[in-house]
């Protein structure tokens, strides 16, 4: 169990079904013949041991020891000894971790102090980071390899996916634990023309599992002079067993011993390595305990209670037609930081449990249509807004006119830690990223809010209670059997987290979402001017990119990508199961397509065939949308990935934002920029279709499903430019 939960008695058949659900088969096995229990091993065993066997040990030449010394020297105590362009790379690795008997992994991050250095001089605290038990789950991989030619190596590119588990794949990427092969893509870091300082990155195309260890292989490396590339001395010594005294080598040659023979068991011959390396996937206690517990604390403190609130205002002018009013409040959630100002992070007791400051008077902002004042039975919908936004997108025009058609009450809190009163702080942290802790426990705390703001809305002495909320005739307007979540871009981010903790809603919108900023940023327009600042205080592009994957440590407490293998199926104790329906802009230039694609595979989600009209994309939807099953029967009683299509340029492979791509270099000059439908964000398309409107008003139902609205015909969207709301 990860946290001790308190919940209504209302919740508790909910939360029974859950825990029935929580049960999962065990991983299969990685290999036929159980040498445990006596079995002789299979000729394939027999061969892939041999694979992974270690030469004859041999004495280093006096090149080769003059090399691995300078090496050495240039690698401090604490380090990754592999990678002498940076003392955490490659990264992640377990060479940046200690054991610990007493976390869930046997694990906790080390990371060394005196690294990762801004321009004023300052390095990176790690003492937040150091209390995990393992990396993210959709950590990039980082890794330097010098003179590498990325074409004729043939890296499996994000269109590429199922090259990179064949034998030809110069990347592989292994689970240990399961003996299974990750699939992934990898890229070259496209933010930097420099070659002395260009990071290869693989990104795993699914959330590797929690607790298990992940095996990195570099193989068949081909140079810029058209022949492999040598490996690192260090790694010779390892890979060759060459003799050294070194300290570095003492403890870790049974190590790599053991996976050589593991990664060999996957096909991986310790010969044709160029490098490898393993790491280690933190926990769901270390990824989600904080906010379990959390939650925990909090709804317990109700005791079946509504949280206190208060009406500010009503606004009744400027609204879209068949909106009643807009109302304005604030609530009472418990506070687990230390103050609630920008900058504040969480609160810790003796136990290590997050632990009450006080409490935190948050905003909310709710649309009610008419329907709603003339019958009632409105559902209640909690919102997510988007990037550094506040809650009163809530009433923005495209949720007046949803609400408006399906008589649905939406509300909404900012989203603290992104939100348009952290802007200040944000650019802070890109300037000193030993600051970023704040970021993740504020979102932390941002969960919690939106919590208690569906708890809100479905306790009978919550908002329907008070006369804003109540019909003509002076009954509660909310129908509080259930609610439900709808977030677009960073609410749909976000929203998968908050959805899979959420014990008040089941089914969830993630419009235009993802999961892994470490794989969002530089691939988002959003980010490009906040680049900039990290680009100055952090010049070196590879350690841009280290930063990337040592923030998504955190990040993974307040984004989708630290809850995903519990959103649906696999539900936390005590919290029902969820179902989400993903609706993605094809060519979106803030998240990009990739991430939420990542989703769906991680989660067996299935996708609406045909995801795209013929000749939007030169990619085949094999390729495009590699591993995702089509949807074969409507209504869909589980979670669903539609495509919305606008008519924009496909997005292009690599670290860059869809402006960055070739293609809109070629078809997007001068004017046709700003006029061409092709070169237009669609991000904010989807939201405003009719046909999504639809779905949501069949969805957010008790016993809700996801109906086509594309009549079995490539869901084409009309562009926002097009539409007046």
């Amino acid at each position: 169990m990860i946290a001790r939960f308190r919940i209504p008695a209302l919740l508790i058949a909910l939360a029974l079904v859950a825990g029935a659900c929580a049960e999962t088969e065990p991983p299969p096995v990685a290999y036929s013949g159980d040498l445990q229990k006596g079995n002789p091993p299979t000729p394939e065993e027999v061969a892939a041991t041999i694979l992974g066997e270690a030469p004859e040990a041999t004495d280093l030449s006096a090149d080769q020891q003059a090399r691995l010394d300078t090496a050495l020297a240039e690698s401090p105590a604490g380090c990754e000894m592999l990678d002498t362009s940076s003392c955490m790379l490659p990264f992640p690795s377990d060479a940046l971790t200690e054991e610990d008997p007493d976390s869930a992994t046997n694990r906790r991050v080390n990371l060394p102090e005196g690294q990762l250095a801004n321009e004023a001089g300052t390095t990176l605290d790690p003492t937040t980071w150091n209390t995990l038990d393992g990396f993210s789950p959709s950590t990039p991989i980082v890794v330097y390899v010098p003179g590498i030619d990325a074409e004729a190596t043939n890296l499996p590119s994000e269109t590429e996916i199922g090259e990179s588990l064949t034998e030809e794949s110069p990347t592989v990427l292994v689970d240990l634990d399961t003996g299974q092969l990750v699939p992934h893509w990898a890229e070259m870091d496209s933010q930097t023309d420099d070659p002395a300082r260009k990071s290869l990155i693989i990104h795993p195309a699914t959330s590797l599992l929690e607790t298990h260890r992940i095996g990195v292989a570099l193989r068949n490396i081909v140079g810029t002079n058209g022949v492999a590339v040598p490996a690192p001395v260090q790694f010779q010594v390892l890979r060759d067993n060459y003799n050294s005294d070194a300290p570095q080598f003492t403890d870790i040659r049974d190590d790599y011993d053991v996976v050589f023979n593991e990664l060999a068991e996957a096909g991986v011959e310790r010969q044709s390595l160029y490098l490898a390396w393993w790491f280690t996937v933190g926990s769901a206690e270390s990824l989600a305990g904080n906010v379990l517990s959390m939650r925990d604390d909090a709804m317990g403190a109700l005791n079946g209670s509504a949280p206190a609130f208060s009406i500010n205002a009503v606004r009744t002018d400027d609204l879209e037609d068949g909106i009643a009013r807009v109302v304005e409040g604030t609530f009472e959630v418990p506070l687990y930081l230390e103050n609630d100002q920008p900058g504040s992070v969480m609160s810790f007791d003796d136990a290590g449990e997050p632990t009450t400051t006080g409490t935190i008077t948050a905003d909310f902002v709710c649309t009610i249509p008419d329907q709603a004042t003339d019958t009632g039975e409105a559902r209640p919908v909690v919102y997510g807004h988007g990037l550094l936004g506040t809650a009163d997108e809530a009433a923005s025009s495209h949720v007046q006119v949803t609400a408006a058609e399906a008589n649905l009450v939406y509300c909404s809190t900012d989203a603290l830690g992104l939100s348009e009163g952290d802007v200040g702080f944000v650019a802070q942290v890109l300037g000193d990223i030993s600051k970023f802790p704040a970021v993740a426990d504020r979102l932390q705390q941002a969960i919690l809010n939106y919590l208690y703001l569906g708890r809100l809305m479905v306790n009978v002495d919550g908002l329907g209670s008070a006369e804003e909320f109540m019909t003509d005739s002076g009954a509660n307007m909310l129908n509080t059997d259930e609610a439900y979540w709808d977030g677009n871009s960073q609410g749909a981010i976000l929203g998968g987290a908050v959805t899979a903790v959420a014990q008040d809603w089941t089914k969830a919108v993630l419009g235009v979402g993802g999961m892994g900023y470490a794989t969002l940023l530089n691939r988002s327009v959003d980010f490009q001017e906040y680049f900039a600042i990290m680009r100055q205080a952090y010049p070196d592009p590879i350690e841009q990119q280290v930063i990337y994957g040592v923030m998504q440590m955190l990040w993974d407490r307040g984004e989708t990508a630290g809850y995903v293998q519990h959103l649906t199926t696999r539900p936390y104790d005590l919290t029902p199961p969820h179902t989400v329906l993903m609706t993605v802009a094809f060519g979106d230039h803030q998240v990009a397509n990739i991430t939420a694609d990542t989703i769906a595979r991680s989660l067996g989600i299935e996708v609406y065939k045909p995801e795209l009209p013929e000749g939007a994309d030169d990619v085949p939807a094999d390729d495009r949308f590699w591993d995702l099953d089509g949807i074969e029967q409507f209504p869909h009683e589980a979670s669903a990935l539609y495509y919305w299509y606008s008519g924009t340029l496909p997005p292009p492979n690599g670290n860059i934002t869809p402006v960055q791509g070739p293609l809109y270099a070629a078809e997007c000059s001068g004017a046709a920029a700003e006029t061409e439908v092709k070169c237009m964000d669609p991000h904010e398309d989807p939201r405003r279709q009719q046909g999504v409107r639809a779905q949501k008003d069949a969805f957010f139902q008790p016993d809700g499903v996801i109906i086509n609205v594309c009549d079995d015909e490539p869901c084409e969207a009309t562009p926002r430019s097009e539409l007046d709301y």
